[in-house]
């Protein structure tokens, strides 16, 4: 009987079970959601793709994660993300768990998840160019907290500067770098010393004479780092001043000068190396003369007064920048630790032999 069955089994026309390997089909279904997970785009996702479900999950499981984040602990992090549901979705970790890891400015933790090279995440990653359920996107967050090296990260994982805010709970169409710059004119030093009254030519070198202070060096470096990636930066720069905003006007034009220097900031006309501040200057000229020409109403004449004095001065700014900006950036770099007393000396020396 035992010879009989032996020799059935070299007989084709008996069928053997196969031995399913449960294992491999396991590891192989792995690899292809790792494949998949690996091949998403950094694309630039203006609607949170997450549902509302996803968004109450995370909520829950965050007082756990922020102690993970504060201690910036990868380790920590991996076995969370493996243990735990509610932070990827469709093979991507959402943006929502990579801006709070942004709070928090755990840096390693998010180099990890946007990388996604780490074998326990499977080849799932984050999209820096995703907006999360707030209607702003990562750089915002980052932008918000003055976290440069969290910048640099994002923009080396394929982060747009050009991303914008959307959606009705929060001020739209604001540029990241719209974010630093707005966040640095609330910067206590300017707040509690500039003058009340902006029509004033001392206004303009007082606000120089701050933003040059080297508490102000940090908030400086982020608005340079954002405006270097930000396409029409002169269009920006000109939208502060034609709406009176002469605080934001110098932090971007001080921080941003090599950018502007460079014209690589104007794309119109195919002229890329138009000098930013021509084109600035350009723009108040012009707006001065029809100031001038609109003046000859008597029911706006006192508006429109107060206005040119205000270009005018705002061209006084664009001018000591695009003359000592260079001076006084460097300026900034190398003596950002210098007594109080001794910078505001330096500072106006600069300008004053510059221009």
């Amino acid at each position: 009987m035992e010879v009989k069955f032996r020799a059935s089994l070299k007989d084709p026309s008996v069928k053997v079970p196969v031995k399913i390997d449960f294992k491999k089909i396991q590891e192989d279904i792995f690899q292809e959601y790792a494949l998949i997970a690996r091949s998403m785009p950094n694309d630039i996702i203006t609607q949170d793709p997450t549902p509302k479900s996803l968004h109450a999950v995370f909520y829950e499981l965050s007082p756990q994660l922020w102690p993970i984040l504060e201690k910036d602990s990868v380790r920590c992090l991996l076995n969370f993300l493996v243990s735990k549901r509610g932070m990827a979705y469709k093979h991507t970790i959402t943006s929502q768990t990579l801006t709070y890891m942004i709070s928090y400015d755990a840096l390693r933790c998010a180099k990890v998840i946007l990388e996604g090279k780490a074998p326990r995440l499977n080849g799932h990653h984050a999209n820096p160019n995703c907006i999360n359920p707030y209607g702003y996107f990562p750089l915002h967050e980052a932008a918000e907290r003055f976290s440069v090296d969290m910048i640099k990260l994002l923009f080396r994982h394929g982060a747009s500067a050009n991303v914008r805010t959307v959606g009705d709970n929060i001020i739209e169409n604001l540029l990241p770098l719209h974010v630093a710059v707005e966040n640095t004119c609330l910067h206590k030093y300017l707040e509690d010393n500039l003058f009340p009254y902006q029509n004033h030519r001392d206004y303009i070198y007082k606000i120089i004479h701050l933003l040059c202070m080297p508490e102000m060096k940090i908030f400086l470096d982020t608005v340079r780092l954002l405006a270097e990636r930000t396409d029409n930066l002169v269009d920006e720069i000109w939208n502060y001043v034609k709406d009176g905003k002469l605080v934001q006007s110098a932090v971007l034009l001080l921080s941003a000068q090599a950018q502007i220097r460079g014209g690589c900031s104007s794309k119109r006309n195919g002229n890329n190396k138009r000098d930013g501040f021509d084109i600035i200057m350009c723009h108040i000229v012009r707006h001065l003369v029809t100031l001038r020409s609109e003046n000859k109403n008597t029911n706006t004449r006192k508006l429109r007064e107060e206005e040119r004095i205000f270009m005018e001065f705002t061209g006084l700014l664009v001018d000591i920048v695009s003359q000592a900006g260079e001076a006084l950036s460097a300026y900034i770099q190398a003596h950002s630790k210098k007594s109080i007393s001794m910078y505001f000396a330096k500072i106006s020396l600069i300008y004053e032999v510059e221009i």
